[in-house]
Order: C-alpha cells, then sequence, then structure tokens
C-alpha cells in the first residue's frame, strides 16, 4: 500500500493567518471567536471567528487587481493555499505565477457557501441593473475553487467537493485516493468557507447558534459559534517525496495520513442519529484503513459543533468504539468557531501541529461533563504520553461522516 505524507500546510482562521500564528494561539489557550465585526448584518448578537482581515487587505497582500471580481472564500482559500505550496517548496515566493512543475498536481478543494457573500451583496443589482453582473458568475461552488487555482496555474486536475460540513475532510479523502490509483503525483486538498449572512441566518433559524462563546462537550453546550478559513494540506506518495526531496534537501514530511474512512447514515437533513451509527463506523473504517487498534489512537480532534445533538451522538459514538479507553478528546470549534465546509482542513491541520509538538489542544470554556457520556474533555496541554496517532472528525448535514487519521513518520 502506498504511503501517505503530508509535505506542506497552509492555513488562514479566526487563530492566525499563517501556520505559525495559529500554534502560538493554540499554545497560548487564546481563542479567536469574539464580536462580529467584518459582516455586514444586524445579527451582531452572535459570536464569530473570523479571519482578522478585510477583503481590500487580501487583495493587496495577494497583488489582485482591484478591479477585478473577487469573494472572500477564494481570496482566503488564495492565502492558504500560496502557504501550503511554499511549505512544500511547489511555488517561488510571492510569485503570482510559479512555474509548473514537472509533476501532475491536483487541486481539490471543498466550500459550500463559494462566493455567496456577493450574491447577497449585489442580488438587488443583479434583478435590477447590469452594474453587477460580473458577480453572477462567481456564486458558483465550483466557479469558487477555480479562482483559487487559476491565481497560481499550476495544476492538472481542479475538483470541488460539497458535502457540508465534512467537505474539506473529504477532499483529502479523494486526494488520497488519486495518489494511491496514480492519478496524481502530488495533491493539494482541504476548503475554504466564508461567513455570510445565509450561513448566519441559516443556523440561526435551525436555533442552534449560541450567544456566548461555544462550550463543546459541555453539559450547558447551547450551540455553534459558526467562523470562517481556509486550510490546504500538500499531500504525496512517500516516493515523489523521496524524489523531490533530493532536489530539496530542507523539505521535510510533516506526518502521513496513515487512514481515513467516511459513511452516511441519513438519519435527518441536520441531525446526526442519537446512537451515533454514522460516526461509529466512519471511525471503525479510519482505523481498519490505518491498521490499528483503537487502543493506539492517541487523540481524537472531535467534530464537537457544540450543540446539544452532535456532542452526545458523537460522545456515544466515542464510547462503543473505545470502550473504557478513551483517549484524549476535544473540540478546537471553541478556538475557532464552526468552519463549516473547509473544517475539516483547518481542523486536520490543527490537530497536525499537535502532533508535531507533543500537546493537546484543549477544550475552551468547559466547566461541566455530560451526564449520559463516561468521559470529559480534554483541559491540560500535557499528554500522558508522546502523541503517535491522531484521530480527526468532520460530521456534515445529511449524516455524511467523515474520519482521517495522522500518524507520525
Amino acid at each position: 500500500m502506498k504511503e501517505i505524507l503530508i509535505s506542506g500546510m497552509g492555513i488562514v482562521s479566526a487563530l492566525g493567518n499563517n501556520i505559525k500564528e495559529n500554534l502560538q494561539s493554540l499554545l497560548a489557550n487564546r481563542s479567536g471567536i469574539g464580536p462580529l465585526h467584518y459582516l455586514q448584518t444586524s445579527h451582531t448578537e452572535f459570536p464569530v471567528g473570523e479571519v482578522k482581515m478585510t477583503n481590500e487587505e487580501m487583495i493587496s497582500l495577494l497583488n489582485i487587481s482591484e478591479d477585478e471580481p473577487t469573494i472572500r472564500t477564494a481570496l482566503m482559500g488564495m492565502l492558504a493555499l500560496r502557504e501550503a505550496l511554499q511549505n512544500a517548496n511547489l511555488s517561488k515566493s510571492e510569485t503570482r505565477n510559479p512555474k509548473p512543475e514537472t509533476q501532475r498536481i491536483a487541486f481539490i478543494s471543498g466550500t459550500t457557501v463559494g462566493g455567496m457573500d456577493k450574491s447577497e451583496q449585489f442580488y438587488l443589482d443583479f434583478l435590477e441593473n447590469d452594474t453587477r453582473n460580473a458577480y453572477i458568475s462567481t456564486h458558483d461552488c465550483g466557479i469558487c475553487t477555480e479562482m483559487i487555482a487559476n491565481y497560481f496555474g499550476v495544476f492538472s486536475q481542479v475538483d470541488t467537493i460539497s458535502t457540508a460540513c465534512s467537505s474539506a475532510a473529504n477532499a483529502i479523502i479523494l486526494g488520497a485516493e488519486l495518489l494511491k490509483s496514480g492519478r496524481a503525483d502530488i495533491v493539494v486538498a482541504g476548503g475554504s468557507e466564508c461567513l455570510t449572512k445565509f450561513h448566519l441566518n441559516g443556523f440561526n433559524a435551525l436555533m442552534i447558534l449560541d450567544r456566548k462563546p461555544c462550550r463543546p462537550f459541555d453539559a450547558t453546550r447551547a450551540g455553534i459559534n459558526l467562523g470562517e478559513g481556509a486550510a490546504y494540506v500538500v499531500m504525496e506518495t512517500a516516493e515523489s517525496f523521496n524524489k523531490r526531496q533530493q532536489e530539496h534537501p530542507t523539505l521535510k514530511a510533516m506526518c502521513k495520513l496513515s487512514g481515513y474512512g467516511n459513511t452516511c447514515d441519513a438519519f435527518h437533513q441536520t441531525a446526526s442519529a442519537p446512537d451515533g451509527e454514522g460516526a461509529y463506523l466512519a471511525m471503525k473504517k479510519a482505523i481498519e484503513e490505518a491498521r490499528l487498534s483503537p487502543e493506539q489512537i492517541d487523540y481524537i480532534n472531535a467534530h464537537g459543533t457544540g450543540t446539544e445533538n452532535n456532542d452526545l451522538s458523537e460522545g456515544t459514538a466515542i464510547m462503543r468504539l473505545f470502550g473504557d479507553k478513551i483517549p484524549p478528546v476535544s473540540s478546537t470549534k471553541s478556538f475557532t468557531g464552526h468552519t463549516t465546509s473547509a473544517a475539516g482542513c483547518v481542523e486536520a491541520i490543527l490537530s497536525i501541529l499537535a502532533l508535531q509538538n507533543n500537546f493537546l489542544p484543549i477544550n475552551l470554556n468547559f466547566s461541566e461533563k455530560i451526564p449520559e457520556l463516561t468521559f470529559a474533555p480534554v483541559v491540560s496541554q500535557q499528554p500522558t504520553k508522546p502523541l503517535q496517532h491522531i484521530m480527526k472528525n468532520s460530521f456534515g448535514f445529511g449524516g455524511n461522516d467523515t474520519c482521517l487519521i495522522f500518524s507520525k513518520i
């Protein structure tokens, strides 16, 4: 079986605009969630995890013409992708159109919102005049991915995944399958998602937004804090990595993707199955793919949204799989907010940082254990043993449940 290595990462989130800033925030137990600032909406009562940059600031950083139609999801994606490519020695610093590599490099990005931020802003213009028609085509999720890819121009294949909150995690799975089947030499996979009024109003209509900082796996949990961000990992086979390392001696593999699993319980449009069947099967498949036993998992970065339904359902599935030997569990959504379609890779990178630096991201705001669960989430960064294998869960509406396992090399 081909070994899939992670050779690059890039991220922008509420915790910071690059890998270093995200790591510093995690180690300092500093949340990026706060009052709504950038999204123009009357619903300012909900705390959110926003990327701390305006669109104009991102356009300037990327040297994009102000006349060019842009959307926030694509701008964040370009910044995260640029860091990931540079991190993996696949791009020249500050170069908009790097020379295409000889390898077949695929780009797979997850998003559900796409360009809805501009569709909302210019909807009346679409109906009443032709001044903003250039933004009509940017609404589509696939166009959003193409905008990110075209900024770099190095990809032999471009795909979009849209499975709600498991989108970015499923992009990573598709990337691994492309590598294993020999259809790509290198894959850059992840996701990007900006906050929109559609997001905020939609989750508010479901009555699952918390007006206070979210408390995943807490008995007093009251819902989600929404977030935004973008994150991508560079994946390649060991054969590809070893060949490139001869040309770039400083290139380092950060970890390997050792297993993954995806299921769909189709229990409900928005709710998780109470017995956690889909989550259980996804985790079980991932462990089997990695050829590990449950006892070998050293940390679980849970989906952990902070809703009554998700945390109990996911916790039930964890208890079923791990029995009385449950590893440390936490949700980093208390740091970033729920970045929806980008969450699978945003949180995968935060988990990989924990794996590399041997610490446990704590479950912020926890105070009271859920009575139905036999475990409480992590409140101390100190692991009882060195981290070797970590599990990342991402669950989407409709019961699309995904689990990834990353391991030290």
